[in-house]
């Protein structure tokens, strides 16, 4: 296989190929051949791999792969990066750190969160750095990782999230991981793409890739936690009880949008039961939403999961202004909540465009 033309970014077009085609093997291929021609290993993973699988989310976002075709892409992509971690490069560099003692890493999935692909590369990288890994994989229940954390003492621990609703869990193990005095690091699209989230939820260090993360931690960990602190010490707004009150109550909340929907929406008389649950499902992570951006105090987080959901219903041609009668909805039935209604308000005007002649929900 000849090497591309325009470089990295050729790579990265040729994976694409073999991974939205379903083609694992010539994905591998692809990725064999990067490292024939001269990419080195760490270059592969970051620009071409990494935003080979961010494409992957894009595409599926604007309507333009299905989504059996985004779970093939990203399972194909899983593979490359497995074979990558076989290389007899990735071996070798894991050797030299082990042979080093540069350190000893954890790294691992906030509890409920499945997008364990970047955690996966941030991994190889480290390896290739010289760190020794222990990679706990997706959706890791906190009381088994500090379980984990006793029983090897790291010299630091790197939590990822993707989703911003798992920002609450993210906060307990941030607090449970520094309390057995380990720093914690923290990644991925669910700390805000300036890290804001990582800062207020008491993260000792954050950052935006898993290159950065590398650099961070080489000059060493961040200084282990002096002192233990409880979570709800970093989030006084807590004290409302908003927050808590919106999710122990997230499925009446739900029921009640739902109906009336019904009620709002005469042609969701016909929707079959797909539909439907596709609807419920779109309630529910509004309602999510909404209880996250009350546990960090932040309407941006909320307008902005309604204008990335205005984009998906964009593309698959609903008027994003669907989505104001569930905001109006759950605003009736939150009279007494000041800080929901007001994301609710500020989310509303972030939505607001011309009328659709024709009002209807999600036809999925």
């Amino acid at each position: 296989m000849n090497a591309p033309h325009d470089g990295l970014g050729g790579w990265a077009d040729r994976l694409w190929d073999a991974a939205v085609a379903g083609d694992e093997h010539a994905a591998v291929d692809v990725a064999l051949a990067a490292l024939d021609e001269g990419v080195d290993m760490e270059s592969l993973l970051m620009e071409v791999l990494a935003p080979v699988q961010a494409r992957v989310g894009r595409e599926w976002a604007a309507n333009r792969i299905t989504v059996a075709q985004e779970h093939t892409a990203t399972a194909v992509n899983e593979r490359v990066l497995a074979a990558l971690a076989h290389h007899p490069i990735a071996r070798e560099a894991a050797r030299a750190g082990e042979s080093a003692g540069r350190g000893r890493i954890t790294v691992a999935c906030i509890d409920g969160e499945w997008h364990a692909f970047p955690a996966r590369i941030l991994t190889e990288v480290l390896r290739l750095r010289g760190w020794r890994v222990d990679h706990l994989g997706a959706q890791v229940p906190t009381p088994h990782l500090i379980a984990h954390l006793h029983r090897t003492a790291p010299d630091a621990v790197a939590l990822s999230s993707s989703i911003a609703t798992r920002l609450p869990s993210a906060h307990v193990a941030i607090t449970a991981c520094q309390a057995t005095g380990t720093p914690v690091l923290v990644g991925g699209a669910a700390f805000g793409p300036d890290g804001r989230y990582a800062r207020l939820l008491g993260a000792d260090a954050w950052a935006p890739d898993a290159r950065t993360a590398a650099d961070l931690l080489a000059n060493g960990p961040p200084p282990r936690p002096a002192v233990s602190r409880q979570a709800v010490d970093d989030l006084p707004h807590l004290d409302d009880q908003e927050y808590t009150l919106v999710t122990e109550s997230s499925s009446r909340l739900v029921r009640h949008v739902m109906n009336g929907l019904e009620l709002r929406i005469p042609e969701m008389a016909s929707y079959t039961a797909r539909q439907r649950r596709h609807t419920a499902e779109d309630v529910a992570h509004i309602v999510d939403f909404l209880g996250t951006a009350l546990y960090v105090d932040d309407p941006e987080l909320f307008s902005g999961f309604l204008s990335w959901t205005g984009s998906i219903l964009t593309a698959r041609g609903v008027p994003p202004r669907t989505l104001l009668p569930a905001l109006d909805l759950l605003g009736e039935r939150l009279t007494d909540f000041p800080r929901a209604r007001a994301m609710l308000a500020h989310a509303r005007e972030a939505l607001r465009g011309d009328e659709p002649e024709e009002p209807v929900w999600r036809t999925r």
